[in-house]
Parts: C-alpha cells; sequence; structure tokens
C-alpha cells in the first residue's frame, strides 16, 4: 500500500443504538437506558453512564448498578434504518458519503472544506443542518484516514494535515477496537498506540499475523483505505394521478398497463428485476388500499401488469355480502395508484431451470391462482410447507401462494421425540379412536416410565374387525407444555405394522390409542 491517507470528515452520533430505540420504538434516550447483545451490554444512555452502568457489563450487574435502567435488546436494522435520515442529510450538503456503521458516516474533506469555507465551518454547518433537519447531536473530526477521523470525531477534533501520528500515539491500545489485540499488548507492556506504532513492522506481522499488522499501520498513522463511496438509494416507485376517478374494470386494466411497463423500465434501467411487488391505491373519499404480491421468479412487465390488473379488478368489484365473504367495495373511484417494487434483486441474482425457464403450463397455473387470489385475497390458496415440530401435524405449516416458501423453523437442532423417518404419507386431519390388545386379548397399556405392558398383538379401530400386529417400534414419549398446566399434556407415539402390509402412527394419551397418521 502506498501514498497518503485520504483527508476525512467522519460525522459521529454518540450513542446511536439508544437514539435508534427512542426514533423507532420511542425509549426515552434522556432516561437510564441500555441496548443489550448476547446479555452485554454494547451501549448505555448519559443518564446509564452516571450510574455506573459501562459497555461490556452483564444484564444483571448493570441492573444492579441502576434498577431503573430500561433495557433494549440490540437490533442492527433499526440502527440502520433510524441512521438513512441522517445519511441523507448529510447528502444534501456533501457528496460522495460513505456509511462507517449505523450512526457514523465519513466523506473526503477536501470538497466540502474547499466550498464550504474551510475544514472547520465544514464540521460546523454539518453539525447544525444535522441538528435542525434530524434533531440530533452529532460531533464531527476531520484528520488523515477514516480510522483517525473516527477518533478524532469523539474528542470533537479537527487535526492538522500531517499531525495524525502525533494526535494517534498517546491514545490507548484500546482504541484499536480489537480487544483481544489490546489486552495481548498491555500485557507484553505495549500501553499507547504511539509505542505498538514504534514496533518493527516485520516482528508484528510475525509474531500477530494480518490482522495485527493492520492494526499496526493504523497505529501509525498510515491509514489507505479508500472511501468506499456510498450511493443513494434510487426511487423506483411509479405513481399515476387520475383526475376522473376510475371505477370501472376495463379503465383500470388500461392504467395498470401503463404503470407496469413504466415500472419495468425503470427497474431495467438499473439492472434490476422485481420478485415483490407492492400495490397502493387512493380513492376520491380518501380510502387508502394496500397489498403486497410475491413471486418466486422474475416478474415480467406483463406479470406486473396482470397482478395489478387482478387486485383492481378485487378492489373494484368486491362486495357488502356476508362478513368474510368477499371485500366491501370502495365508496368511491381510485384516483392514485401507486407501484412499489418491495422486493428486488439483480437480473443475473435469480437462476432459471435447468432447460431454461419453468414452462407454459407452470405459469398458467400460477396465473390462475394469482388470479384467485386477486379476488378473494391472498389466504384463499395456500401451499404446504414443511419445518420443525415433533408430530407430522406439526411439521407442515399452510403459506399463501406466491409466499416464500422457507420452513418457520428451519435450522433448528433435532426436536426431542420427534418420529424417525420415513415421514407418514397421509396424516388424518382428526385421529381415529383404537384399541391395542396383547396376544392374551388384554388392552395394552403404556406406564409414566414408558414401560409397555406387553406386546402389540392387535389393532381395533373404531367398530371394525381386529387387525393382527407383525412388527411395532416406539415408544417415543413427548411431554409438551408441562409449564402451563391447564395446556401441558403428555403421549407416546409407536409405529406399528399389520399382517395386510399396513403401517399405522399409533398415539397414546391419557390411556387411550388414536391413529394419528398411515404410512405409505
Amino acid at each position: 500500500m502506498t501514498g497518503s491517507p485520504v483527508r476525512t470528515l467522519l460525522l459521529w452520533c454518540p450513542d446511536w443504538p439508544v437514539l435508534a430505540a427512542e426514533i423507532v420504538d420511542g425509549v426515552p434516550a434522556t432516561g437510564p437506558v441500555a441496548v443489550l447483545h448476547a446479555n452485554r451490554v454494547v451501549a448505555c444512555s448519559e443518564r446509564a453512564r452516571a450510574e455506573g452502568v459501562r459497555r461490556g457489563l452483564r444484564k444483571r450487574e448493570a441492573q444492579g448498578r441502576c434498577p431503573q435502567l430500561t433495557v433494549v435488546e440490540h437490533d442492527p436494522g433499526r440502527d440502520a434504518r433510524a441512521f438513512e435520515p441522517v445519511v441523507a442529510a448529510v447528502e444534501e450538503l456533501v457528496a460522495g458519503v460513505e456509511v462507517v456503521r449505523p450512526g457514523a458516516c465519513a466523506v473526503a474533506a477536501r470538497g466540502p472544506s474547499r466550498y464550504l469555507g474551510g475544514e472547520e465551518a465544514a464540521a460546523e454547518r454539518i453539525i447544525e443542518h444535522i441538528a435542525q433537519s434530524c434533531l440530533v447531536e452529532s460531533q464531527v473530526g476531520i484528520a488523515d484516514g477514516v480510522f483517525a477521523a473516527g477518533l478524532a470525531a469523539r474528542a470533537g477534533r479537527v487535526v492538522a494535515p500531517g499531525g495524525t501520528p502525533e494526535f494517534l500515539a498517546g491514545l490507548p491500545v484500546e482504541a484499536l477496537g480489537r480487544s483481544a489485540l489490546a489486552d495481548l499488548l498491555r500485557r507484553l507492556g505495549v500501553r499507547t498506540l504511539g509505542d505498538f506504532a514504534a514496533l518493527p513492522a516485520g516482528d508484528v506481522l510475525a509474531r500477530f499475523g494480518f490482522d495485527g499488522a493492520l492494526a499496526h499501520r493504523l497505529a501509525a498513522g498510515r491509514d489507505h483505505r479508500p472511501l468506499a463511496v456510498r450511493q443513494p438509494p434510487s426511487d423506483l416507485t411509479v405513481t399515476a394521478e387520475h383526475d376522473e376517478p376510475i371505477d370501472r374494470v376495463d379503465a383500470a386494466a388500461f392504467a395498470a398497463r401503463a404503470l407496469a411497463e413504466q415500472l419495468h423500465d425503470r427497474l431495467a434501467g438499473h439492472g434490476l428485476a422485481c420478485t415483490r411487488l407492492g400495490i397502493e391505491a387512493v380513492t376520491a373519499h380518501g380510502q387508502e388500499l394496500h397489498r403486497v404480491w410475491r413471486h418466486d421468479g422474475l416478474l415480467t412487465a406483463a406479470a406486473i401488469a396482470d397482478r395489478v390488473r387482478w387486485q383492481l379488478d378485487g378492489w373494484l368489484s368486491g362486495s357488502n355480502g356476508r362478513a368474510g365473504a368477499r371485500p366491501a367495495r370502495p365508496t368511491a373511484g381510485i384516483i392514485r395508484l401507486r407501484l412499489v417494487p418491495d422486493g428486488v434483486i439483480a437480473q443475473a441474482g435469480l437462476q432459471s431451470g435447468l432447460w431454461g425457464e419453468a414452462g407454459e403450463e407452470r405459469e398458467r397455473a400460477h396465473r390462475a391462482l394469482s388470479r384467485v387470489q386477486g379476488i378473494l385475497g391472498p389466504e384463499s390458496v395456500v401451499t404446504a410447507v414443511l419445518g420443525g415440530g415433533r408430530s407430522p401435524a406439526d411439521q407442515v405449516r399452510l403459506v399463501p401462494w406466491g409466499d416464500e416458501r422457507l420452513p418457520a423453523r428451519a435450522g433448528a437442532p433435532p426436536w426431542p421425540g420427534r418420529l424417525p423417518p420415513p415421514a407418514p404419507a397421509m396424516v388424518l386431519a382428526s385421529p381415529l379412536v383404537a384399541t391395542v390388545q396383547d396376544a392374551a386379548g388384554e388392552p395394552v397399556v403404556v406406564s409414566a416410565r414408558l414401560a409397555v405392558s406387553a406386546p402389540p398383538a392387535r389393532l381395533l379401530v373404531g367398530t371394525g374387525r381386529p387387525a393382527e400386529i407383525v412388527g411395532w417400534a416406539g415408544p417415543w414419549p413427548v411431554d409438551e407444555r408441562w409449564w402451563v398446566p391447564a395446556e401441558a399434556h403428555r403421549r407416546a407415539r409407536f409405529q406399528i405394522g399389520l399382517a395386510d402390509g399396513t403401517a399405522l402412527l399409533l398415539a397414546v394419551e391419557a390411556g387411550q390409542w388414536l391413529v394419528e397418521a398411515i404410512y405409505d
């Protein structure tokens, strides 16, 4: 790496996770607040620090120091969403902003200093603009390189050009943000960044590895990482205003086709495609209608137009019939139609099938099912998705057609009491009452310790004839919701094979045998 570090201006918002919790969730940042991750404090308010709360404390210790402490779980998504207006406000004054992390963003200092009257004037102007437009307090630091500018921002300093190594030299090694490395350096007698920077670079690489060598360069003020300039998010939403309210389906279809082509062209211009589409409409009486359509492929211009047309047809032809029959029709025509690409990916981000597209039959079926959803609602057509659970019934979840088919509890460890494969071919909606007998004709009983009174020999289902049991396996015990006595239940499951080749899944609960499923 060669060259000099870029003169950098960095904006820092102190205690940003706390402020984000106030902005998004309404948690007062003026009170004692702590943000926790993995049961440890990662950020806290000024009031909490006055009570002795510090980063790294465990939840119980933090609450012991401040009994009035309000605890908030760490949410990086919340932090990023709340920080977006701050970044947008900075972009109103300067260009080429890099988001370092939620709560901190950087920009090359040369441009702002030239057209805002110098570095200090630029820093004051940006801080004032953020305070007025976002009601957020911030600090600005200017130094050579992003790393030094971040440390300067915490002190609200403007480090003179060329003075960055001297500024860094007196700071503790903890300023590197590498706790394990800082702990090791302190045990070796290296306490400041200046002491660390004075070590030979080759020895640092040999002893601490690549990350240690990178930290060594930062400590010496040789931060040559270029700014990753943020691209402002493109506004991909398309809107159509109508002077005459649309209350006929044919007129709505015409408007939908033109707006869909406009959206598709705008997405194509950015190399994007839509997988999830938000359709919004406003009527002349101020009613707001909204529906999100999902698709497991790329939405073409025709597919977008179809979904908008189906949705408008469903809205405009609604009825005021019995509750649950169909949605009520709007009391006035539509004057504003808006399409929001809620889910977009790069055009190359979705792979086609092995032989190209999915085929006309599949697309025709998808169009028909989506048409039904447009009239009756998304819950009118559902498909099954396998997930976690102990019983076959628990492992099946119904999701609306077109939604992401993700298991509800994918990646979870094996469930205690879960049946071994293979899975049954048919799960009965209502289990059948049965009786299991031993060879002497006595009922088979399973004790609380899962001891079977005798090997199962015959099965009687309802009023049917007895069937001979030729094989069985189990029991697999299940003890669920024992902590809620009103909802607790215990059962044991058995797999049995009959003489005619049928295989069944049985369960016994409170002495009663039930047929739950049938194997193929």
